[in-house]
């Protein structure tokens, strides 16, 4: 199973609708969706390998965030998929494991009028 993690600052009720469109969309199976916590929801999907990147850039077009090693996971599935066709052409199923969470945007603590003032 792939273990995915990520976030997004937007309304999880316009997030999670974009997200199950965009994993529909490239043949995914959503085998189960539960909240984990009112800010964090964890998805199960099963992919074809060959989808993988269909799925990768509709993560990213829902306004999810990755994490860094998930985006590295999902790069070398790409790159598998590309770069090895005998296996893509096989009807690869993936397990991938979403954990999502919704973060409020909040100020940074960050003022940048006070910059430069003496």
């Amino acid at each position: 199973m792939i273990e995915l993690r990520g976030h997004s600052y937007a309304d999880y009720r316009l997030v999670v609708p974009s997200l199950l469109d965009a994993v529909a969309a490239c043949g995914c199976w959503v085998l189960e969706q539960r909240a984990l916590s009112p800010t964090m929801t964890e998805l199960r999907l099963e992919v074809q390998l060959r989808s993988v990147f269909e799925l990768y850039s509709g993560l990213m077009s829902a306004g999810v965030e990755l994490t860094r090693d998930s985006h590295t996971r999902m790069s070398g599935l790409c790159t598998v998929r590309d770069h090895n066709p005998r296996q893509a052409k096989r009807r690869r199923i993936l397990t991938i494991r979403l954990e999502l969470s919704f973060l409020e945007q909040g100020g940074s603590g960050f003022d940048a009028s006070t910059v430069g003032v003496a």
